[in-house]
This record gives structure tokens, C-alpha cells and sequence, in this order.
């Protein structure tokens, strides 16, 4: 038995080579079946990777700013930021965000604060959204925790979501944060 096909446009039987059309039909059906299955879940699989790098993303940089804070020896905060220079309060976390060292214990960037990370904004369906507490920003003290510009406990959930994937960052009362799968998408 060889290996080899013929040389000419006939098998070693004499017939000739190919798909008739009945049988490519067949196989194009076959393929349309699968197609139509594969999509639907290609679609939710990419969800949940712009939802999960979105987070990650984010969560990050709640880490660098506690971990700044504590470095420095001085209050770090992350803010919601429309043109990565300046903390704006109009916008949400969908529209970007600035990580400073913030020296006076404002919640604004001013001149000669450092801006550690600028991160610009997501791209539509992604949306990020922070409760009351964190609506606008982070800041962590020195010590590792979160406190608002007027000294009291901040904690809060920031939600980020496309449709139905959603993932939750929770910002406990010690600072830390912890990446939650799940919740409600609040558009």
C-alpha cells in the first residue's frame, strides 16, 4: 500500500477526486450549527475578560496606593480623573483615574505632588462605578488604611461591569481590597 496519491485527477480506483455538492452542503450546515453555538459563548467569554482586566487593572492600583502610602510615609490617593493631571468630581471611575502622593491631605493634585499612575478611560460596554463612599476617590493614610479627606472610615465597593458580567472590588474597613466575582451591575 503507497502512500503516494496518482499523479492524475483519479484515485487508484479509476472514480475521480473531490466533494460533490451534496456533500459540501452537508459539511457547510455542520459548520453553520457549530458557528451558531460558538458565538454566543465566544460573546460572554469576551465580556468577562474586558470585565476581569478592567478590575485587575484597578485593583492594582488600589494596591500601589495603599502600598505608596505606607512606602512614603505619607497619604496617597487615587481619583477619578478625566485628563490624568487633575482629580475631577463629574466623572466616574469609567472615565479614567489618577494615582498621587498627596501631600497636604487635600484629595487634589497640586503642584509638586507626584503623580504615581494614570490609567485613561474604558471603552463602552465597560462601565465602573463607586457607592457614596468611594464615588470619587481613595486615600490611603500612612498607616496602611482609608480615610476621606475629613478623617472618617472609608469603605466602599467600586462595581465594574459590561451587561451581565460584573465584578466587585470591596474596599474593607482595614484598606484592603478584595476583587469579588459577581453582584449587580449599577448603570
Amino acid at each position: 500500500m503507497s502512500w503516494l496519491l496518482p499523479s492524475s485527477g483519479a484515485d487508484s480506483s479509476g472514480g475521480a477526486k473531490g466533494f460533490s455538492l451534496v456533500e459540501l452542503l452537508v459539511a457547510l450546515a455542520v459548520l453553520a450549527v457549530l458557528a451558531t453555538a460558538a458565538i454566543p459563548a465566544f460573546d460572554t467569554l469576551m465580556r468577562n475578560t474586558r470585565v476581569s482586566a478592567a478590575a485587575n487593572e484597578l485593583i492594582s492600583a488600589l494596591f500601589l496606593a495603599r502600598s505608596e502610602a505606607i512606602k512614603r510615609g505619607r497619604r496617597s490617593t487615587l481619583c477619578t480623573s478625566a485628563d490624568g493631571e487633575f482629580c475631577a468630581q463629574g466623572v466616574d471611575w469609567t472615565d479614567g483615574w489618577l494615582l498621587f502622593v498627596d501631600a497636604n491631605g487635600n484629595g487634589q493634585r497640586d503642584a509638586g505632588e507626584a503623580r504615581i499612575r494614570v490609567s485613561g478611560a474604558r471603552e463602552a460596554p465597560v462601565t465602573i462605578r463607586g457607592n457614596a463612599p468611594v464615588k470619587s476617590y481613595v486615600s490611603y493614610l500612612p498607616t496602611g488604611v482609608t480615610r476621606t479627606l475629613d478623617g472618617a472610615l472609608q469603605m466602599g465597593t467600586l462595581t465594574v461591569c459590561d451587561r451581565h458580567a460584573v465584578r466587585q472590588i470591596v474596599i474593607s474597613a482595614s484598606g484592603r481590597p478584595r476583587l469579588v466575582a459577581g453582584g449587580v451591575c449599577n448603570r
